[in-house]
């Protein structure tokens, strides 16, 4: 064997290596999705054999009577996120349309994508002593004014925590998106007498929708999800919530608070198969946008 073919066969070996590396990578993370949900699935077994579907749609939630029913926290996660996404969407897309189209090099366009990335990476217990020491007191005033029981704590206080903390998801993922809309359809626009709105109105945004719209179904599995902030602020009560100002319970913030002092064998199982419905949730708008994006997010 000469000299000058072992380099080409040392390459090629390291080559195969690296292939099974990532192989075995992918093959640890599906193993690993797997194992999360077939232990969620064995240590919920006894919850689903003795409730069945009724624990869908039963509203008590009564551990001592060893009476289990997921709809209050159903009902309490789906509003406190929606409403999040409401109060969200409006700023996320600000935001990438000024990073994404207005401010598109320079000092200041550093300074902002870096506050969106750090915004992005405080950790949720940070925004749940935010909102305990600064947003609580407001909402109770804010609830004083209005007439209504003032908890302070609640559904409401909990939704614009979330929506403060999914803004940087959405924005992000929004003004990758609106840097892809190709620039020549922009100056056409422009020439053609177009105004920097009219650009935006015609051009950019039904470019670029179908992107933005998965952004908004990622950041709105995001606010399912979260836990530690929800728990500090929804006011953590189990019973179906009247209003938006009422204290609730979410999926996540209901197994954080109870998982700890549940010994008895069906109370526990109920709390493993409140993690696998969150699981199933979760997964859900998580694959939901990522379909989204490789369909129908355009490629320059």
């Amino acid at each position: 064997m000469s000299n000058g073919s072992r380099p080409i066969l040392f390459v090629e070996l390291k080559e195969r290596l690296f292939k099974k590396l990532l192989l075995v990578s992918g093959l640890l993370a599906i193993g690993l999705l797997l194992g999360i949900f077939f232990t969620l699935l064995m240590e919920s077994m006894l919850s689903i054999r003795e409730t069945g579907v009724s624990f869908l749609y039963q509203s008590i939630w009564d551990p001592v009577r060893e009476t289990f029913g997921a709809w209050p926290f159903l009902l309490g996660t789906m509003i406190t996120s929606v409403l999040a996404l409401i109060i969200s969407v409006p700023f996320s897309f600000a935001l990438s349309l000024f990073l994404g189209e207005y401010l598109k090099e320079g000092a200041f366009r550093s300074v902002f994508n870096g506050m969106l990335d750090l915004l992005a990476g405080i950790p949720s217990i940070i925004y749940g002593f935010w909102g305990l020491f600064v947003l609580v007191p407001m909402v109770r005033d804010f609830e004083n004014s209005i007439g209504v029981l003032a908890h302070g704590v609640g559904i409401f206080s909990s939704s614009i925590v979330l929506a403060l903390m999914i803004i940087p998801y959405s924005a992000s993922i929004s003004r990758e998106v609106i840097s892809l809309v190709p620039q020549d359809l922009k100056e056409a626009a422009l020439s053609l007498g177009a105004t920097p709105w009219e650009v935006i109105q015609k051009v950019i945004l039904p470019y670029a929708k179908s992107g933005m719209f998965a952004g908004v179904l990622m950041s709105f599995g995001r606010a399912i999800s979260e836990t530690m902030a929800v728990t500090m602020l929804i006011g953590n009560s189990n019973k179906i919530p009247t209003s938006l100002f009422s204290p609730a319970n979410t999926l996540a913030s209901v197994i954080a608070n109870e998982f700890a002092e549940a010994s008895e064998a069906l109370y526990l199982s109920s709390l493993v198969e409140l993690a696998l419905i969150l699981f199933f949730v979760t997964a859900i708008f998580s694959l939901l946008g990522r379909y989204i994006i490789k369909k129908w997010m355009p490629v320059q």
